[in-house]
């Protein structure tokens, strides 16, 4: 198995590309160790010192370290357990215990266009950078969305919600007046 490594823009985090689907669909953040049990995948990086989140998405794993320690030792051990995750032959979320989000609320228009606008023009390429974002909430004009994975905690982050997300959203959507990143 060959996995190949990016950069991203948070010196904290790295993007592992296995060349293998990591998630049939859709993302998931482990914060800690804790909720990373419900992932094989996940709990075997957490195993690793100085692992602070993991973020599994179709294609990637991006993984943030702790700043007091350095990629040049974490990078092989992180290698090493994707690479013993798909040797074993688990599945990377385990069934068991898997939750599905339902929204029994219908989206009004103006939050069907921005979930729209998000997932065609934003989402990818917060992916190519290995992160992930997504909406929370439309209340007044301000538009809350989560920065997931390599752009959680990211210090361009900002700039990337503020000079770019809300200004091509005000843009095609005249009701929006602010984008800011939901409190963790």
């Amino acid at each position: 198995m060959f996995i190949q490594t990016e950069e991203t823009p948070n010196p904290n985090t790295l993007k592992f590309n296995p060349g293998v689907s990591v998630l049939s669909e859709g993302t998931i953040e482990f914060k800690d160790n804790n909720s990373a049990k419900i992932s094989n995948l996940a709990d075997l990086i957490f195993s690793i010192n100085g692992i602070e989140r993991v973020f599994l998405a179709e294609e990637f794993v991006s993984v943030t370290k702790n700043s007091n320690f350095n990629w040049e030792i974490l990078k092989p051990l992180i290698l090493t357990a994707i690479m013993e995750h798909y040797a074993s032959g688990k599945e990377v979320i385990k069934k068991s215990k898997t939750k599905k989000n339902v929204n029994k609320n219908e989206d009004t228009e103006v939050v069907k266009q921005i979930k729209e606008l998000i997932d065609q023009r934003v989402r990818p390429a917060v992916a190519m950078d290995g992160g992930d974002i997504s909406f929370c909430s439309f209340e007044d004009g301000v538009v809350t969305l989560q920065m997931k994975g390599a752009c959680a905690g990211c210090p361009s982050s900002t700039a990337t919600l503020k000079m770019g997300i809300e200004n091509m959203l005000r843009h095609y959507i005249p009701e929006v007046v602010e984008v800011k990143a939901a409190e963790l």
